[in-house]
């Protein structure tokens, strides 16, 4: 996609996230044209934050009748699984509840609250945390039943449930700094009584609190910007979350938690990005970050990559390896190595040592 096609698709994005604005155009777009920004939307999974700037187009700016209609069917299957989702979430939600399990609903669905549109957000599975022992709880719970789960390298399990995939996880946060564990806690503990809450089918779902939601979704950023790349999507996620929750924050203790787990100078990249590109006002940031930050770099990454790196055009025809899923691996993990160490070197540093621990080391407890 040429430069002047990729701007005009970062305005489709910021209409159809924040529900405002104009798209200006030099010269109509092409069938091509809309079809491209329909693959790009796809592989950075914003298809639904494109398609609701539809309503903010003109006439002739809109795509071809037939191609908005290959849309809307696509619309109407991911509000159908959003749906679904939901009443899993609103079931297990129940049934842990009364087994003595207190589970929290993570990033997903939890986020997608905060868009103008909560049903078009693209969400894969759903995530529960859970307070202090219970995920062994939880997991003790499902083996009982005979459900069948998969065991990650990264402190997690999933399996599916009426159809839908979903995951466990043991860690509320994914850094790779061992050394960040007792802290993490702590703010779990601290943050208790602020915990929020969101309704499905008439069930209270719990959420972190505000703060340690933002943390978990920008840690959940760089986690992936380490490895292979993540998708507009969760920078969406990012930007809804600031703008939906910034009233309810403490801006000064959101400030220090960064500071502390050595996110501080990647945040203000995220932070950057987020107004240049996602649209986010300025006055929805916590604190101010450097006038001189350059964040093109990190776009340009996110842009390539896409959803976790798995479509990267880059790396099509790379080498795959019985070690690692994506082609070129080391090449690009090396790449991403370089790239962030100056923003977070505590979790770039941390990462290759968190690898062969799971890999090689840590046995999940039964």
């Amino acid at each position: 996609m040429n430069k002047q096609l990729r701007d005009i698709f970062f305005q489709l994005l910021r209409i159809g996230l924040w529900g405002e604005g104009k798209l200006t155009l030099i010269k109509p777009l092409s069938i091509e044209d809309w079809i491209s920004i329909q693959k790009y939307a796809c592989n950075q999974t914003v298809e639904g934050v494109i398609y609701d700037s539809f309503p903010f187009l003109t006439e002739d700016q809109l795509p071809p009748a037939s191609l908005r209609l290959k849309w809307a069917v696509r619309m109407d299957q991911i509000e159908r699984h959003n749906a679904k989702m939901n009443a899993v979430i609103a079931e297990q939600f129940s049934t842990f509840e009364q087994g003595g399990i207190r589970p929290i609903l993570q990033k997903g669905q939890g986020v997608a609250c905060y868009y103008r549109i909560p049903e078009h957000r693209i969400c894969g599975d759903i995530d529960w945390g859970f307070e202090e022992d219970d995920y062994s709880k939880a997991r003790n719970y499902l083996r009982e039943r005979k459900v069948k789960f998969k065991y990650t390298p990264d402190f997690s399990f999933g399996y599916d449930w009426n159809g839908v995939h979903v995951e466990h996880h043991e860690r509320k946060f994914d850094f790779y700094n061992p050394f960040k564990k007792k802290y993490l806690n702590k703010l779990l503990e601290d943050y208790r009584a602020r915990q929020e809450a969101l309704e499905i089918h008439g069930i209270s779902i719990r959420l972190l609190a505000p703060e340690l939601q933002l943390l978990q979704v920008n840690i959940h950023i760089l986690k992936h910007l380490i490895t292979y790349g993540i998708s507009l999507r969760q920078f969406c996620d990012s930007a809804r979350l600031y703008y939906s929750e910034l009233p309810n924050i403490d801006v000064q203790a959101l400030h220090s938690i960064y500071k502390k787990t050595g996110m501080l100078k990647w945040t203000h990249l995220l932070h950057k990005l987020l107004v240049d590109y996602i649209g986010l006002p300025e006055s929805a940031i916590p604190f101010a970050y450097p006038k001189d930050t350059r964040v093109d770099w990190m776009l340009d990454e996110v842009w390539h990559s896409g959803n976790f790196g798995f479509n990267d055009e880059r790396f099509v025809q790379g080498k795959k390896t019985k070690f690692f899923y994506h082609p070129d691996a080391s090449k690009r993990l090396w790449g991403n190595f370089k790239r962030y160490l100056k923003y977070a070197p505590q979790e770039v540093i941390a990462f290759p040592i968190f690898q062969v621990y799971c890999k090689f080391l840590r046995k999940d407890s039964d």
